[in-house]
């Protein structure tokens, strides 16, 4: 099969032929049919996060089973499912704790499974290699999905939507009222901004380096756009009774961003930290800061979310037009354009980019 695979960190991938591995017991078979191209993908080739190379790059993506191992009960050939690059194990100490999402034996930065034509272990990215014609993934790695849902809408719940609705539903609380702020408006951000839209909140200020992604935001549902620039926590109090957003959330993974989310937040408010950074990138914040301003700093790992619950239920709200996922397909692509939807993401254009495969 074909798909897009890393050498090095730092050097540009390519579309490769590789080798998948046979189905094996408890394991599917996926023919992917769409996949979206994700910032984590680029973390795993600028060096943010230390990969194994050969790495087939790819996670957020949807497809029909072509293919189950002996014992698989959770989907049979021909469902359509969306990929979870984070399968609960259901057993350890944070699953049996309701915290899926922190499963001890999941989200793996990633995984040997294949070959590369000259006989290398090929290692996959979160587990999942998934921009390719297929991938081979435990059972539990699948969500099934009804086939009337197109398939950039299905690609697309198993990451951005996932992370940025489940950090305004279930890590921030957002309630009729309040105000926000997304600081990164990329596919996770927009995802974040139209959830708060639909949570209530009155005020939902977009946040982002880039003037053309005001139109983005507000396609989103944004009541506000503001340019990032040292004197943004002050343009974000006066956009909110002088006080700061009741959630302030960062969606791009820098300490830069954090801190400015920190200053944006009111006393006594949440700042979620959404975007994945790097490890040598330090937050630095005074003690005194932090006693006297008592807001909460938190993560949301994949949105807090319980892709088995959570996937379904946003696949029936786009089913019903209560989710319009629309704004966020900024570009479609084929396989072979996928090192230049890389490109444009790391030069923060657009929203999401699509591959599509036969």
């Amino acid at each position: 099969m074909r798909g897009l695979v890393a050498r090095a960190a730092g050097t540009p991938p390519r579309i490769e032929s590789v080798e998948p591995p046979a189905t094996g017991p408890g394991q599917v078979r996926v023919q992917i049919r769409a996949a979206g191209v994700c910032h984590s993908d680029l973390s795993m080739i600028d060096g943010t996060l230390a990969a194994p190379y050969p790495l087939l790059l790819g996670h957020e993506a949807t497809g029909v089973v072509a293919e189950v191992g002996d014992g698989v009960d959770r989907v049979a050939a021909g469902d359509h499912v969306v990929l979870n690059w984070a399968p609960a194990c259901r057993h350890c100490w944070y699953c049996n704790h309701g915290e899926p999402w922190l499963c001890e034996h999941g989200g793996a930065p990633a995984a040997a499974r294949g070959h590369t034509i000259g006989g290398e272990p090929l290692y996959v990215t979160l587990g999942l290699g998934a921009l390719a014609e297929q991938v081979v993934v435990p059972q539990e790695a699948v969500v099934g999905v009804p086939a009337e849902l197109s398939f950039p809408d299905a690609a697309l719940l198993g990451c951005a939507v996932l992370t940025g609705v489940g950090a305004i539903r279930r890590t921030a609380g957002v309630r009729p009222g309040d105000s926000v702020a997304v600081i990164g408006i990329g596919g996770v951000g927009l995802s974040a901004v139209a959830a708060a839209r639909a949570a209530g909140a009155t005020t939902v200020i977009a946040v982002d380096v880039s003037p053309a992604k005001a139109d983005l935001a507000a396609a989103a549902g944004a009541t506000d756009f503001l340019l990032a620039d040292d004197t943004l926590h002050r343009a974000v109090r006066a956009r909110s009774g002088g006080r700061g957003v009741d959630h302030a959330l960062e969606c791009v993974g820098r300490a830069s961003t954090i801190r400015a989310a920190w200053r944006a937040a009111r006393r006594g408010g949440q700042v979620i930290v959404v975007g994945m950074g790097g490890r040598d990138d330090i937050v630095g914040l005074s003690a005194l800061d932090i006693f006297h301003s008592a807001r909460t700093l938190r993560s949301s790992v994949y949105g807090s979310s319980d892709p088995d619950r959570d996937v379904p239920e946003l696949a029936r709200a786009v089913l019903d037009g209560t989710l319009d996922l629309g704004f966020l397909v900024t570009d479609r692509a084929t396989l072979d354009d996928a090192p230049e939807a890389l490109d444009r993401m790391a030069r923060g254009e657009g929203a999401r980019t699509v591959v599509l495969l036969d």
